[in-house]
């Protein structure tokens, strides 16, 4: 009786730990979102600033210009989330620097200077 009493104890103080594991993962935030798309975009400008200096339609000084302003944004971006999430507030602003980046990085691949 005392094994039998004793697995039914260790049964019913295991529950509340498989009704923890099975809780889903919370739904994102407006600000997670955010904060994904920021990521997304400074992937994708990125990859179209290594894309052109590849192709040669970004010479070294260009190239190096335009990382710079990447690096920017991405402090801007780290200043943000310090708190643990971007606002919208903070993302409008960090979007705005992303547009304002987004045309140099098109200017310049399209100008006349090539990489030699």
């Amino acid at each position: 009786m005392k094994l039998k009493t004793t697995i039914i104890a260790l049964a019913v103080a295991a529950l509340p730990g498989f009704a923890l594991a099975q809780t889903p993962a919370p739904a994102p935030t407006p600000s997670d979102k955010a904060g994904a798309r920021v990521d997304q975009r400074q992937a994708n400008q990125q990859k179209r600033i290594d894309a052109g200096v590849k192709s040669g339609e970004l010479n070294q000084k260009e190239a190096a210009r335009l990382q710079k302003g990447q690096d920017r944004v991405q402090k801007m971006e780290d200043k943000a989330r310090a708190d643990g999430k971007i606002d919208k507030k903070e993302a409008r602003r960090i979007e705005h620097a992303q547009d304002n980046q987004s045309k140099k990085i098109a200017r310049e691949k399209h100008d006349k200077q090539k990489a030699k």
